[in-house]
């Protein structure tokens, strides 16, 4: 692991905590690769029979580390953030999310393809990949629509504006809303009474569940992929990274 994920042991629950607190869970290419190194543990380990994602106060993840991901983008198939990708949408043990604070980019659509997530009252979600002149990636252009239909998918993806855990909640995205101080212990209750139910039922029965999305879900993460890596060095991404890191509102007007 590195010094940003870590994973510690409850029972046969692991929990694998995102914990860059200073850049609120921003995701760097290292901290892909070692959570996508955490969640091929669980999946091999016998002892483990659920995981459980978890993050710090005010932050589950605020998505990419810009800098670091405009350094090393999605150019081919073992890249750190698809490698992660595969292990947690291929995870065949139940995958839990305890979500306080922000959940943006990745922070938002890697809970698509988690079992259960319970979100703390003031946590915000956001898809913000169209305001950066990108598009959804990890399978989301698929899923949203198919959760929770294309006229509230079109709407959480055209403009790309924040969102509440009870917004979430009605849409089919989290399961509960809870205080924030009881989130993490209430998804890891959840986690252990599951750690308790039948291990090959429940793997064959998530395997069923997914069964007949699973192909799909892959073939969106492959073909977002390939549209989303050179959109990063477009015109319109360009225009909307610069824009951030200099603190001003990005101009659209002159692009077709």
């Amino acid at each position: 692991m590195t010094e940003h994920i870590k994973t510690e042991s409850h029972g046969r629950v692991l929990v694998l905590r995102i914990d860059r607190p200073d850049k609120k869970n921003a995701f760097t290419q290292a901290m892909y690769a070692a959570a996508a190194e955490a969640i091929q543990h669980a999946t091999q380990d016998k002892q483990v029979r659920v995981l459980l994602i978890a993050g710090v106060p005010g932050a589950f993840s605020a998505g990419n580390d810009i800098q670091d991901f405009l350094n090393a983008p999605l150019a081919d198939p073992d890249a750190p953030v698809l490698r992660f990708m595969r292990a947690l949408c291929e995870c065949p043990k139940p995958v839990v999310a305890a979500v306080n604070g922000v959940a943006i980019g990745i922070g938002s659509t890697l809970l698509l393809h988690s079992d259960l997530v319970y979100a703390g009252q003031s946590a915000r979600f956001q898809f913000p990949f169209v305001n950066i002149g990108i598009c959804p990636e990890y399978a989301s252009t698929y899923l949203l629509p198919r959760i929770m239909g294309h006229v509230r998918a079109a709407e959480l993806t055209f403009f790309g504006e924040p969102f509440t855990a009870q917004t979430a909640r009605e849409y089919g995205l989290v399961n509960a809303v809870l205080p924030e101080a009881e989130v993490e212990a209430h998804a890891l209750e959840r986690a252990q009474r599951l750690a308790q139910q039948p291990p090959n039922a429940l793997r064959v029965t998530k395997k069923l569940l997914k069964r007949w999305t699973s192909q799909t879900v892959m073939d969106a993460i492959k073909i977002e992929a390939e549209h989303f890596g050179p959109m990063l060095r477009q015109a319109e991404a360009l225009e909307a990274l610069t824009a951030f890191m200099q603190k001003r509102k990005p101009d659209f007007s002159k692009f077709d």
